[in-house]
């Protein structure tokens, strides 16, 4: 809560007078931030009380070894607390209890928002990168602050309460991430949707959840099409009884059908109080739940908490990317996904750094159009999608290089694995071989960043393809078929982790056994991921693929993203996905979907023959496809991933069985390549 000195500061507008407050109330006033001048230089808040730790490794043993010690401290100089926690950790994985942070009280937007208002309250927080370039507007923290607390208010007094969950359907935009902070000053737990989903995915979101409040806008802009958010909304809530609110956003301002339960947002923060106190949370309360696609086809409601997830999204931003005082961070996702909410809102704002939300697609208006928004908006680091990466290497590398991207530090990516044609074109062509180029792992459920190449050691080297190192409080393994661990370098097997962190997710909203089966019955005493990973010399990791997609070819398994590697190499080819399906011989076969770059002459035939002689040399006999597809897409869904599972149904002659294909970024691009699948059949 804010004391009198933090009240008085926010009428203020001299920087001397500003400056003397936060000489005379430190506490309050403090941003609880002292930044890392390179990425080499080891963790000040654990140095200068552990002066015997010098090294990257020794840090990252300590926090192997002394978990209390080592986020016990982080946590009290990262965070700012109401009352101070007595218990840093109290887990028992294999029971699924996760308890970090005992007796400690704050809140999520006091910490993102509230501190930096008030040393810096004209700091730029927010760079809304709109559809349209050149187009982007600003929000200071000062404005940020009026903002949460009018929603905040708004909602108070329309009957939102603390612990109840609020749906959140909204373009990536300032007014998206003012929700959800919104959310969090009040004590709401807010469940944001991709504003793309359809109205059925919505509503069965919302149901989910138990959501009495909707949170969106008129419209949407992306690659200069507009989206009927309203109309899909009034759609969904059709099937959701329990709705009783829906605030409606304007984005376009355009005339959109209302309803008794509509709420204009703007004009209730306008009503509202310009002040919001906010909710006193313990550490454990939930922050927000996100919906990831899940194996038996129901999406899980993962649930993260305020202070363990915050502190994670927080350190994780610092370190993994090298963030400093002053750098502008530039996430592509989109607010509906966990990359959204831990680097796009709560990482750089709880870092009191400025953050980029982009609207936009990548080819929109042209395949330039993140370099250009980079000359524009001359931002430190870009974090972006490999399928994004692959898609902008097909359009060659004129688009890059007619733009300045000098003010680029670091190059991230996230996502599914990035093969090492594009991790050569994002460091030689996108960075000019003068960037870091930092290759991350991690998961809705992990809440950050697991496994990169930073932070490490000054000079360590950074290999192509791969995420390599743990991150502090962060011990991966690799376990057999037998979950027993395996030792050694050059092996593979299933990437687990062997204790808790701080970061990861509670629980299954409304299902708590789904998520112990989930995640840690399957290897009792460890965190298991689903992936699987090979750990090359050096104890560096490198991520093979999903274990659904770890294929048993003749006795030999074999992880898909391993032949999609060989394949994308090979010039003509953009982009690949490789999945199995049943044989009669050998137990299971590979069947390859491939697309092919724009201009390519060589024949089908000869290029088919071209990869399966680069996958026989570089993997083995094995490996080659026994089917190879040329299509002119792949079904993803609206973040790019890959639909392995209608790949698969396809491959195994099931088309009848491809479930919903409703929340595909183009379902028509399904009914493609079952065509094309049956008509090379035939032709066989």
């Amino acid at each position: 809560m804010l004391n009198k000195c933090s009240k008085l500061l926010l009428h203020l507008q001299q920087p001397q007078l500003q400056q003397l407050l936060v000489k005379l109330c430190p506490r309050s006033l403090s941003t609880s931030l002292s930044w890392r001048q390179d990425v080499s230089t080891p963790i000040p808040e654990i140095t200068d009380k552990f002066p015997h730790l010098k090294t990257h490794r020794d840090i990252y043993e300590f926090s192997l070894e002394s978990p209390d010690l080592f986020w016990g401290e982080i946590a009290r100089s990262y965070l700012d607390w109401m009352e101070p926690f007595h218990t840093v950790t109290n887990c028992d994985l294999p029971n699924g209890k996760i308890s970090w942070f005992e007796g400690g009280k704050l809140n999520a937007s006091v910490n993102c928002v509230d501190r930096h208002m008030l040393r810096t309250p004209d700091q730029t927080a927010l760079i809304w990168e709109k559809d349209e370039p050149g187009t982007e507007e600003r929000i200071t923290y000062r404005q940020l602050y009026d903002q949460v607390s009018r929603l905040g208010s708004a909602l108070l007094e329309h009957g939102v309460r603390r612990g109840d969950r609020v749906a959140i359907y909204m373009p990536t935009s300032p007014a998206a991430a003012v929700a959800m902070l919104a959310c969090a000053r009040i004590g709401a737990v807010h469940s944001v949707v991709f504003a793309g989903f359809s109205a059925q995915a919505l509503a069965s979101r919302v149901q989910d959840a138990g959501a009495a409040t909707i949170i969106t806008s008129d419209q949407a802009v992306r690659g200069g099409k507009v989206i009927e958010l309203k109309r899909i909304v009034d759609a969904a809530v059709a099937e959701c009884p329990g709705v009783k609110r829906v605030f409606v956003a304007t984005r376009t301002g355009a005339d959109v059908p209302r309803t008794a339960l509509d709420i204009p947002m703007e004009k209730a923060m306008e009503a509202a109080a310009s002040e919001c106190e906010p909710a006193v949370m313990d550490a454990e309360d939930f922050l927000y739940m996100l919906y990831t696609s899940g194996s038996t086809g129901k999406p899980k409601g993962l649930v993260h908490s305020v202070a363990g997830y915050l502190l994670y999204c927080m350190f994780t931003q610092r370190h993994a990317f090298d963030l400093r005082a002053g750098d502008i961070f530039s996430c592509v996702a989109d607010i509906g996904w966990i990359t959204g909410h831990s680097h796009v809102v709560y990482g750089p704002l709880a870092n009191g750094s400025t953050a980029v939300m982009f609207e936009s697609t990548p080819t929109y208006p042209d395949p330039g159009r993140y370099w250009e928004m980079v000359e524009r908006l001359r931002p430190t680091q870009f974090y972006g999608a490999p399928t994004a990466l692959r898609l902008l290497l097909k359009h060659g590398d004129s688009w890059v290089k007619k733009y300045d991207r000098s003010s680029l530090r670091v190059l991230a990516c996230v996502g599914e694995p990035l093969n090492h044609e594009a991790w050569h074109w994002y460091n030689d062509v996108v960075g000019d071989d003068r960037c870091e180029v930092v290759d991350t792992w991690w998961q809705t459920e992990t809440g950050g960043v697991c496994l990169s190449p930073r932070p490490a050691a000054a000079g360590a080297e950074i290999r192509p393809g791969m995420p390599m190192r743990p991150m502090y409080g962060i011990e991966p393994v690799l376990l057999d078929d037998k979950n027993q661990e395996i030792p050694g370098e050059e092996v593979s097997g299933a990437l687990c982790l062997r204790r808790p962190w701080p970061g990861m997710a509670r629980t299954i909203y409304g299902s708590h056994q789904r998520y112990v089966e989930t995640y840690l019955k399957p290897v009792p005493g460890y965190y298991y991921t689903g992936d699987g990973a090979h750990r090359h010399p050096g104890g560096y990791y490198q991520i093979t693929g999903r274990m659904d997609d770890v294929i048993n070819v003749t006795g030999h398994r074999l992880g898909t993203a391993e032949v999609e590697d060989v394949m994308d190499e090979y010039e003509p080819v953009a982009e690949t996905a490789v999945v199995g399906f049943p044989h009669e011989l050998k137990g299971e076969g590979l069947y390859a979907f491939i697309i092919l770059k724009d201009g390519v002459k060589e024949s089908e035939a000869v290029i088919k023959q071209t990869l399966k002689t680069e996958i026989r040399s570089k993997i083995a006999g094995y490996a080659v496809p026994d089917h190879m597809l040329i299509v002119p897409g792949l079904p993803k869904t609206r973040s790019g991933k890959i639909m392995r599972r209608i790949l698969r149904k396809i491959a195994s002659d099931q088309p009848d069985e491809l479930g919903d294909i409703s929340t595909l970024q183009d379902p028509s691009v399904v009914e493609l390549i079952v065509d094309m699948h049956r008509q090379q059949k035939q032709q066989k």
